[in-house]
């Protein structure tokens, strides 16, 4: 058995999505969602590329986790909201 780790670039309403095209797998055992940190742990007895192709089919853009995603989340929770917001404007 093994357990990968993925990050899936998703909302809340692709976590359906994506469990559903987890479910239609043979050997998945366990599928665990982080949506805060959309890191997605799969529990199964699969080959790890065949998990990802699945994912990538139902249509959600996915990568396997790294430690380098979770420099990149925390840098993107601490300062995301200033870089990104649309209505920040740094002339007055």
């Amino acid at each position: 058995m093994e357990t990968v780790e993925l990050k899936v670039e998703m909302v809340g309403i692709h976590e359906k999505r994506l469990r559903k095209s987890l479910a239609k797998l043979k050997g998945v055992e366990k599928v665990e969602v982080g949506a805060g940190t959309q890191k997605v742990a799969v529990r199964s007895y699969i080959h790890r590329n065949k998990i990802l192709k699945a994912i990538r089919r139902g249509g959600l853009k996915a990568d396997f986790w790294s430690a380098q995603n979770e420099l990149l989340n925390a840098y993107a929770t601490t300062y995301g909201a200033f870089r990104f917001c649309p209505y920040t404007s740094f002339f007055f």
